[in-house]
């Protein structure tokens, strides 16, 4: 699963997910991607679940892109313990994902056979999301520039 080789900090705040995502909004490799739609922490082992789930489908055919890295530490404190000593050991890492992050992207296969991959990916995802295109992205945007 993903996680940092090394971190500077072994343990976070929990930090804010207001307002959109201003990088990682454009789909830069593949042709096809899911954007988020709400935001939300993404565990390693559910992007691990999505990529599975698209590689799979496409049977080695195409190129698969993750926009998205767990690099931040949740912590828990173990079950049965009182209030206080300190905070809890790390648990899992997650990505924090804002709405408008391109989180998966695909290129190399027919366009129906793209929308099922991230489809079936997204069914392994914790977020409402939808699909899009290079085209539906860059429509909207660059506006005679």
């Amino acid at each position: 699963m993903l996680m940092p080789k090394r971190v500077k900090r072994r343990k976070q705040f929990r930090g804010s997910m207001k307002g959109k995502a201003l990088r990682g909004n454009k789909i830069t490799n593949g042709e096809f991607g899911i954007v988020a739609l709400e935001p939300v922490w993404i565990k390693s082992n559910q992007i691990e679940a999505a990529r599975v789930a698209m590689t799979r489908y496409i049977k080695r055919g195409g190129k698969v892109w993750i926009k998205i890295f767990p690099d931040k530490p949740v912590t828990i404190k173990p079950l049965g313990t009182r209030m206080g000593s300190g905070k809890g050991a790390v648990d899992c890492w997650v990505a924090v994902v804002k709405p408008g992050r391109v989180m998966f992207e695909i290129a190399g296969v027919p366009e129906e056979t793209a929308r099922e991959a991230l489809r079936l990916a997204m069914h392994k995802l914790p977020v409402k999301c939808k699909i899009v295109s290079r085209a539906d992205l860059e429509g909207g945007d660059n506006s005679e520039n």
